[in-house]
C-alpha cells in the first residue's frame, strides 16, 4: 500500500513540468508546492475517515452517493473512469515518444505495444499490478532520494567540485518572488495537478488484507512523502540553480545532475522519466476498470461488465478501459492536432472536481458518524468540521482562479463540458435502468440489500477481488 501511494503521488510531471513552475514562480515556486501539497493531504485525510468508517464501500463514488445522492455518485464515478481512460492513451503515448529515441519504430506501434504489455500486466491479477507498482515506484525513490542527497551537498559546498554555497540563489535573482505573490498562487493551480494519483491508495486497499489499516497507515504517510518528493525536491533546483535559467525550464532534474557533475545523467533522467510513465500507466488501467467494477454495483454500467476472471480481475472491465487507450492513440495518429488535445484537456479539471466531491461527501458523512456512530471513526479528519470547510473553501478557490487564468479556461470549460454529458447520462440511465440504491446506509448494522448487487456478486468489496 505504501509503494502504491507513492507511485500515484510521483509522475513525469515532478521530473519535467516543475520546472515550468518554477519559472512561473521562482524560488517562492516552493510554497505552491507546499500549498498544494497541504490540500491534497487533507483531501485524503478526509477520504481516508470515510473508507476506515465504511470499508464496504471504499470507493469515493459509493461516498458520492452515500451523501449526495445516486446522482452525485453515477457522474463522479463516470468522471473518474473517463480521466484515467484517457491517460491509459495519454501516457503511451509519451511512454512511445520516450521510446522513438531508443527504438527506431514508428511512435503508433510503440504506443500499441505498450498499451498492450501493460493490459497484460494488469489481466494477470491485482497482486501482479501491486508488485509491478512496487518495483517502479522504488526506482522512482531511489533517484529522488540520490537526487536529494548529491544536489543538497552541492548547494551547502560539501560536494566534490563545489566552488561554495549556493544557497543565495534562493534570493539573488530578483528576489524569493520575482513574478509577485499573484504568480505563486497562479503555480498553485498547476501543482494541484500534479498531486493526482494519491486517490488511487484508497481503491488498492479494498483488495488487501487489511483495508482499515492500510488506508489509514497511508494516508498519515503522504504528509512526508509530499514534503521530502516535492517540496524538498524543488528546494534543491532553486537552491543549486538561478531560477530564471533555461536549463530549469527545459528538464530541471537533468540541469541539476549535471551541474552536479553526474555522468551519463540525461540518459539516466530518460530512464527514469519513462518508468514513471509506466507507472502512470499501470496504475490507470487499474483504477479505470475497478471504478467501473463499483459503477456496475449500482447498475449505472452495464452488468456483464462485473465478469471477474478466475485469478480475481475484472477482464472485461479492464479492457474496456484499453478500448479507449487504442481509439485515442488512433486518432492521435490520425488527427494529431485535433481530437486527442481535445480528449486530454476534457480531463483538466476532473481531479478538483473529484476532491471537491471527496470534501462535501466527508462533511455530510463526518457529521452523521459523529451523531449516529461514533465507534466507527477510529481514524478521524483533523479539526472537523472547521477544517474540512477551509478545504472546500481552498479547492473552489482553485477552481475559480482556473476560471479567471487564460491558459486555464479551456480544461475547466472542456470538464464541465464532461459533467454536462454526465448529467444527461445519469437521466437517460434513470429512466431506462436499475433503479439506484445507496450501499449500507449510515446508522444501520448491515448493508442495504438489492437486487443489482447481489446479481453482481460484489459482495461490498471496494474491488472485485476484495469481496468475490
Amino acid at each position: 500500500m505504501a509503494m502504491i501511494a507513492i507511485g500515484g503521488s510521483v509522475g513525469a510531471g515532478l521530473f519535467i513540468g516543475s520546472g515550468a513552475v518554477i519559472n512561473a514562480a521562482g524560488p517562492a515556486a516552493i510554497l505552491s508546492y507546499a500549498l498544494a501539497g497541504a490540500l491534497v493531504l487533507l483531501t485524503l485525510r478526509a477520504l481516508g475517515e470515510m473508507v476506515v468508517a465504511r470499508p464496504a464501500a471504499g470507493s469515493f463514488s459509493d461516498y458520492a452517493r452515500m451523501a449526495l445522492g445516486p446522482r452525485a455518485g453515477f457522474c463522479i464515478g463516470w468522471l473518474y473512469w473517463w480521466m484515467y481512460s484517457v491517460l491509459v492513451a495519454a501516457e503511451a503515448v509519451a511512454g512511445a515518444a520516450t521510446l522513438a529515441g531508443w527504438v527506431p519504430l514508428p511512435g503508433w506501434l510503440l504506443s500499441l505495444l505498450l498499451l498492450l504489455v501493460m493490459t497484460g500486466a494488469n489481466l494477470v491479477s491485482a497482486r501482479a499490478f501491486g508488485e509491478t507498482e512496487s518495483l517502479f515506484s522504488l526506482i522512482k525513490v531511489a533517484t529522488i532520494v540520490a537526487f536529494l542527497i548529491m544536489g543538497g551537498l552541492f548547494a551547502l559546498g560539501m560536494w566534490p567540485g563545489a566552488e561554495g554555497s549556493t544557497v543565495d540563489n534562493l534570493w539573488a535573482h530578483g528576489g524569493f518572488a520575482p513574478n509577485g505573490w499573484g504568480a505563486v498562487l497562479a503555480a498553485t493551480v498547476v501543482v494541484l495537478f500534479s498531486f493526482g494519483g494519491v486517490e488511487i491508495v484508497t481503491i488498492a486497499a479494498g483488495e488487501s488484507a487489511e483495508p482499515e489499516r492500510n488506508v489509514a497507515r497511508a494516508a498519515t504517510n503522504v504528509l512526508w512523502r509530499i514534503a521530502l518528493f516535492y517540496v524538498a525536491s524543488i528546494l534543491v533546483v532553486v537552491v543549486v540553480l538561478p531560477w530564471d535559467t533555461a536549463e530549469v525550464l527545459e528538464s530541471p532534474f537533468v540541469s541539476v545532475m549535471q551541474e552536479v557533475g553526474v555522468p551519463g545523467a540525461p540518459l539516466i533522467m530518460e530512464v527514469v522519466v519513462f518508468v514513471a510513465v509506466l507507472s502512470v500507466l499501470n496504475a490507470a488501467l487499474y483504477t479505470s476498470s475497478r471504478m467501473l467494477h463499483v459503477l456496475t454495483r449500482q447498475g449505472d454500467a452495464p452488468r456483464g461488465l462485473s465478469t471477474v476472471g478466475r485469478r480475481g480481475v475484472p477482464t472485461r472491465a479492464i479492457l474496456l478501459g484499453t478500448a479507449v487507450g487504442y481509439a485515442s492513440v488512433i486518432g492521435n495518429y490520425v488527427w494529431p492536432t485535433t481530437v486527442f488535445p481535445f480528449l486530454v484537456a476534457s480531463i483538466g479539471a476532473i481531479l478538483l472536481v473529484l476532491f471537491i466531491t471527496i470534501v462535501v461527501s466527508q462533511l455530510v458523512l463526518g457529521r452523521r458518524l459523529r451523531r449516529q456512530e461514533p465507534e466507527r471513526l477510529t481514524f478521524r479528519m483533523w479539526g472537523f468540521p472547521y477544517v474540512s470547510w477551509a478545504v472546500l473553501a481552498g479547492l473552489l478557490s482553485v477552481m475559480a482562479a482556473m476560471a479567471l487564468l487564460p491558459e486555464q479556461r479551456l480544461p475547466l470549460a472542456a470538464t464541465l463540458g464532461a459533467l454536462a454529458v454526465t448529467l444527461v447520462a445519469y437521466e437517460l440511465r434513470r429512466r431506462l435502468g436499475r433503479t439506484p440504491v445507496t450501499r449500507e446506509p449510515l446508522g444501520t448494522g448491515a448493508p442495504a440489500e438489492s437486487a443489482g448487487s447481489a446479481a453482481d456478486g460484489a459482495g461490498g468489496g471496494a474491488a472485485p477481488a476484495g469481496g468475490a
